[in-house]
C-alpha cells in the first residue's frame, strides 16, 4: 500500500504544479480587473462631481446676471417716479453704483463680508481681491470664488443702488459718489459679515435667506438717512405743511422697471439656494420660486386696495411698490414657508408700503420714490416673519432659550437697521456741513440733468415742470 501511494503523490504533486501557474493568474486577473474597476468608478465619481460642479456653478453665475440686470429695473423705476428734469442723473448714479461697487467690492469688500477663519464675529478682513481659482470638485456644492463674488457683487450694487433714487433731484452727484463708495467698500460688507460670513449674527442664529435685512434694510435705512439730512425738494411741502404731490414724468417706464425686477429677483432669491444639483436642492429652488412670485402678487394686490380705500381710486405707483415691498419680505424666509404664508408675507408687506409712505408725509420727509417703506420697512418685517412663519429652527441654542427665534431674529432685524442708518446718517452730514451734499435752488429747479451733466434726456422735447 505504501508503495501504491508514491505514485499517486507524484501525479498530485505533477497536477498541482501544471494548475498552480494558470490559478496564479487568473488571481492576477481578478486583482487587475478590480483595480481597472476601480479606477473606472472613480473617474465615473470625478465626472459626476464635475458636472454637478459645472451645473451649481453656471446655475449661480445666471443668477448673478439677473441679479446685475435689477440695476436697469432700479434705474427705470428711479427716473419714472422722478421729473424728466432729472432723468440723465439718476441713469448715472445708477450706473456708477455698479462700475464703483464692482471695483471696490473687489479690493476691500470681499474681504471684510468673507474673511474666514479667525474672524471676531464683527469685524474682520480675510484679504485684497477675491482669491483662489476654482475649488475641490470633490466637496459637495463646491462654488468657485470667481462666481460667488460675482454673486455678491451684485447684491452689494443692489443695496446702493435703493438710495439713489430717495434723494433724486436735489442731491449733488459727487456726494453720491462718495456714498455708493461708503456703502459698497465698507458699511453693506460688514452687515454682511454678520450674518453670511459667519459672524456674530450668524452664530446667535438669526436667518435671512436672501437679504431682507442684510442687503434691503441696509438700503432702505440709508435711503431713510439721505432723505432727512438732505431735505425735501423744492415745492414737495407747502407753506402749511401740506404734502404736495411731484409726479412722476413716465409712468410706462416706471412699470417697465417693477416687471424687470420682479424677474431679476429670481436671480435674488432661488439663485441664494446656491446649487440646483440634487433633487433637495431642486426642490428647494422650486419652492423659492414660487413663493417669490406670490408674495409679489399679493404685495401689488392688497397695496392696490389699500390705496383704493384710503383716496377713493386705485394707484399704480403704489401697486408697483407693494409688489417690490412683497418681494423684500419674502427674501428673507422664501425657502422655509409654505405658499399660503408666503401670500400673508407678501399682503403684510403691501399694507405697510401704503402706510409706510403716509408716515413719511406726516414726518415730512421726502422720500422720492418710497424706497424705505419698500426696503426699510419690509426688510424689516421680512426679518420679523422669519421668527412668525415657516420651519426654520436654526435658534436651538439654550443660550437664547425656548424663544430662541424671536431673541436672534429681533436682535438682527434692529441692530442692522440702526448700523445703516447711523453710519448713513453720520456721512450725509458730514458731507452737508462741508456742503458737498446738495444742489443749489437754481440748478435744482432747472434740473440736475442740466446742472450736474451738462446732458438731457430728451434732447429736442419741451420739457415741463411744477417747480
Amino acid at each position: 500500500m505504501k508503495l501504491l501511494k508514491i505514485p499517486v503523490l507524484a501525479m498530485a504533486a505533477l497536477v498541482l504544479a501544471m494548475v498552480a501557474p494558470v490559478w496564479a493568474q487568473e488571481a492576477a486577473d481578478v486583482g487587475a480587473v478590480a483595480e481597472v474597476a476601480a479606477e473606472a468608478t472613480f473617474d465615473a465619481v470625478s465626472a459626476v462631481n464635475e458636472t454637478a460642479y459645472a451645473i451649481d456653478n453656471m446655475f449661480l453665475l445666471l443668477g448673478a446676471i439677473l441679479v446685475l440686470f435689477m440695476q436697469a429695473g432700479f434705474a427705470m423705476v428711479e427716473s419714472g417716479f422722478n421729473q424728466a428734469k432729472n432723468t440723465v442723473n439718476i441713469l448715472f448714479k445708477n450706473l456708477m453704483d455698479l462700475c464703483i461697487g464692482m471695483i471696490l467690492f473687489f479690493i476691500i469688500g470681499y474681504g471684510l463680508m468673507y474673511p474666514g477663519d479667525g474672524g471676531n464675529g464683527f469685524l474682520a478682513f480675510g484679504q485684497f481681491g477675491i482669491g483662489g481659482i476654482g475649488a475641490d470638485v470633490a466637496e459637495a456644492g463646491a462654488l468657485a470664488p470667481q462666481v460667488d463674488w460675482l454673486f455678491q457683487v451684485a447684491f452689494a450694487a443692489t443695496a446702493a443702488t435703493i438710495v439713489s433714487g430717495a434723494v433724486a433731484g436735489r442731491l449733488k452727484f459727487s456726494a453720491y459718489l462718495v456714498y455708493s463708495a461708503i456703502i459698497t467698500a465698507i458699511i453693506y460688507p460688514i452687515s454682511g459679515y454678520w450674518k453670511w460670513g459667519g459672524g456674530w449674527l450668524d452664530q446667535l442664529g438669526f436667518y435671512d435667506f436672501a437679504g431682507s435685512l442684510v442687503v434691503h434694510s441696509v438700503g432702505g435705512f440709508a435711503a431713510l438717512a439721505g432723505a432727512i439730512v438732505l431735505g425735501p425738494r423744492i415745492g414737495r411741502f407747502g407753506k402749511d405743511g401740506k404734502s404736495r404731490a411731484i409726479p412722476g414724468h413716465n409712468l410706462p417706464i416706471a412699470a417697465l422697471g417693477v416687471f424687470i425686477l420682479l424677474i431679476g429677483w429670481f436671480g435674488f432669491n432661488p439663485g441664494s439656494q446656491l446649487a440646483i444639483v440634487g433633487k433637495d436642492n431642486t426642490d428647494a429652488v422650486m419652492l423659492i420660486a414660487v413663493n417669490t412670485l406670490l408674495a409679489a402678487g399679493a404685495g401689488g394686490f392688497i397695496a392696490m386696495v389699500t390705496t383704493w380705500i384710503m383716496h377713493k381710486k386705485p394707484d399704480l405707483t403704489m401697486a408697483g411698490n407693494g409688489v417690490l415691498g412683497g418681494l423684500v419680505g419674502i427674501t428673507a424666509n422664501c425657502d422655509g414657508v409654505d405658499n399660503v404664508e408666503a401670500i400673508v408675507i407678501g399682503a403684510v408687506a403691501g399694507v405697510l408700503v401704503c402706510l409706510g409712505v403716509k408716515l413719511l408725509d406726516k414726518l415730512k420727509i421726502d422720500d422720492t420714490v418710497g424706497a424705505f417703506p419698500v426696503h426699510g420697512l419690509c426688510g424689516v418685517w421680512g426679518g420679523i416673519a422669519v421668527a412668525i412663519f415657516g420651519s426654520y429652527d436654526g435658534c436651538s441654542s439654550q443660550a437664547i432659550g425656548e424663544y430662541g427665534n424671536w431673541v436672534a431674529q429681533l436682535t438682527g432685524s434692529i441692530v442692522i437697521p440702526i448700523w445703516a442708518f447711523a453710519t448713513m446718517f453720520i456721512l450725509f452730514l458730514i458731507l452737508k456741513k462741508t456742503g458737498m451734499l446738495r444742489v443749489s435752488k437754481e440748478e435744482e429747479l432747472r434740473g440736475l440733468d442740466i446742472g450736474e451733466h451738462g446732458e438731457e434726456a430728451y434732447n429736442g422735447f419741451q420739457i415741463f415742470t411744477t417747480n
